[in-house]
């Protein structure tokens, strides 16, 4: 299982990230604060909801992007966190941005541990997932299938 599990980690740091110049359906900036998660899953919900992604989309985007921002509010860096939702054919791709280049790390939790879980499900539920170092911190990102019929 361990080994499974470093093996799917290396494959996620190499992922290339998706590509910017795809068609923006969102964008919030949300405060470094416990208290605005719940602003970030209402945000990336109602986007998908908005544009029609299919059955599950919006409630699988909203868990997802509650582990990402979660991950940089608590390990982020000072500052803002910048959420995109973006479209790529049939992919919604959803995209959280900190200011803290230090990368992800995908955990092995234990049965008693509290955390470590969040990256885990990231990886599971989502089409795809990886980070990218920006010039100001880094973006971890997701896709899901939310419009099968592109494809």
């Amino acid at each position: 299982m361990k080994e499974a599990l470093k093996a799917r980690t290396a494959l996620a740091e190499h992922r290339p990230v998706p590509d910017r110049l795809l068609p923006v359906l969102g964008d919030r900036w949300i405060p470094r604060a416990d208290r605005c998660l719940s602003s970030a899953r209402r945000f990336v919900r109602d986007v998908a909801l908005d544009w029609q992604a299919g059955q599950d989309v919006a409630e699988v985007a909203e868990l997802l992007v509650s582990e990402l921002v979660t991950n940089a509010i608590t390990h982020g860096g000072a500052g803002a966190v910048r959420v995109s939702v973006l479209r790529e054919r049939e992919l919604m791709v959803v995209d959280v941005h900190d200011s803290c280049p230090t990368l992800p790390c995908l955990r092995l939790a234990g049965r008693f541990d509290v955390g470590g879980r969040g990256l885990a499900i990231v990886q599971t539920l989502s089409h795809d997932w990886g980070w990218t170092v920006a010039q100001h911190g880094k973006s971890v990102w997701f896709q899901l299938i939310a419009w099968p019929e592109c494809s």
